[in-house]
């Protein structure tokens, strides 16, 4: 009995192709674990931005972010992030575009931007600093996610 492959239906593509495709993914792209890292370290020139409504900030956000919903960000980026920035925008999670829409605008404006893949839900279900109005707190990590003995995944 022969087996068909579901991977191996389409070829892959040629090794410099490969490179392009992934380099220029790395250059849209930041995840929650770098992102924690960075903000655990103070990075000169790195603005976090959340881009969901104020009920969805205030029931918990990145601790660090900065508020601006993508509808405000054409109004009110020049006065609340530095044109020199490193922005990365988060939504909820990967089942929501926002943080796209959200970078897509500060491209526009001129910002070196990248998406947090993953967003919120993955900086919470990772145990990363949630922030609310009652302080920060810590989730517990998720198996599925991260490793539970807090060590970071070495990707």
């Amino acid at each position: 009995m022969s087996h068909s492959s579901a991977v191996m239906s389409a070829p892959a593509a040629d090794p410099a192709a490969a490179v392009a495709h992934f380099a220029a993914r790395l250059s849209f792209e930041t995840d929650v674990s770098d992102v924690a890292a960075d903000l655990a370290a103070a990075t000169p020139g790195l603005v976090v931005v959340d881009s969901r409504s104020r009920e969805s900030w205030d029931q918990g956000h990145v601790q660090g972010a900065v508020h601006l919903p993508t509808a405000e960000i054409a109004a009110r980026a020049a006065t609340t992030v530095p044109a020199d920035a490193m922005v990365v925008t988060y939504c909820w999670g990967p089942g929501c575009n926002g943080a796209t829409r959200a970078a897509l605008e500060f491209a526009r404006l001129g910002y070196r931007v990248k998406e947090m893949i993953g967003g919120f839900e993955y900086w919470a279900r990772e145990g990363f600093p949630v922030e609310t109005a009652s302080g920060v707190t810590r989730h517990q990590v998720d198996a599925l996610t991260a490793p539970t003995s807090g060590i970071a995944c070495a990707c």
